[in-house]
């Protein structure tokens, strides 16, 4: 049985389109480290409600553009029209919470996929049934309410924002990767404390990197940690992840240009549009 060396700590918010574009780098130090590494995600709290959105100068036309924007350079499935209002994210990040404390990490992870791909899908996320749906993906049924009235999940859920608005020292040395808050400077999502176990030592990697980054911190923190080879088809990475998943994770996963992915999954898999994009169902799956 493997053994888990360990631990990062996603500083992260289901409504950040970096965040959501860093699923693919994600996926793959998955596949590289399975059975190595666990995640836990904290939650950063972007913003509690629509006027705290608006008081940024976050209006619905901008938020479109710079979808369309990072959509088309990082190649995750994003729908880019401009919506109603630009949706707060707390209740959202709530779900999450309740995940992480009354249930397991594979539930805590679908609930939180599932609140970025319908964020990224076009569903307002402060919308309580896009939230209640998030949670039957996840498997949370009956037990939503009371999860989400918790005072517990509320008092973590603040611990979350508070930790995420106290990055560590040698994250600010990177201050263009960090982002102002009214009290000084807070992580950006996605945001990483990658603990080794063993002895607790961390090291922090704020705001959106390119993936040899991580690759380099983990052999440089856990020089003897098993590394998986990449996968040999588009097949085993679909069989292996067991939901669908966008061309551009399928891609980094295998290491492999997104053209060529695209082609290979076309032979195997539907694909579920979203944007210019969308997510690969395998076929007889």
């Amino acid at each position: 049985m493997s053994e888990i060396c360990v631990r990062i700590t996603e500083f992260t918010d289901p409504t950040c389109p970096w965040a959501y574009s860093a699923e693919p780098i994600r996926q793959r130090i998955n596949w590289l480290y399975e059975g190595r590494i666990e995640w836990e995600p904290r939650m950063v709290v972007l913003a509690d409600t629509r006027e705290e959105q608006e008081a940024k100068g976050l209006t619905t036309e901008k938020v479109a553009a710079a979808i369309e924007q990072i959509a088309s350079e990082h190649l995750m499935p994003m729908d880019s029209r401009p919506r109603p209002y630009v949706p707060p994210s707390r209740e959202a990040c709530r779900l999450v919470v309740a995940a992480r404390v009354h249930a397991d990490r594979l539930t805590l992870r679908r609930a939180l996929r599932s609140l970025r791909i319908r964020n990224f899908s076009g569903e307002m996320v402060d919308d309580p049934e896009t939230i209640r749906a998030a949670a039957l993906d996840a498997g949370i049924g009956a037990e939503f309410d009371a999860w989400m009235a918790d005072p517990e999940v509320e008092r973590e859920l603040n611990e979350d924002a508070t930790l995420a608005r106290r990055p560590m020292p040698a994250a600010k040395v990177l201050d263009h990767k960090l982002a102002n808050w009214s009290g000084g400077r807070r992580y950006t999502c996605p945001s990483y404390e990658i603990t080794r176990l063993a002895d607790g030592v961390t090291i922090s990697i704020p705001g959106f990197q390119p993936p040899p980054v991580y690759g380099v911190v983990l052999a440089n923190l856990v020089p003897g940690m098993d590394r998986r080879d990449p996968p040999e088809t588009v097949e085993q990475v679909l069989e292996w992840r067991r939901f669908p998943l966008s061309t551009q994770e399928v891609a980094t996963v295998c290491e492999i240009p997104f053209d060529r992915a695209r082609e290979e999954l076309g032979r195997i898999a539907t694909q579920q549009y979203v944007g210019a994009d969308g997510f690969w169902h395998r076929n007889g799956g």
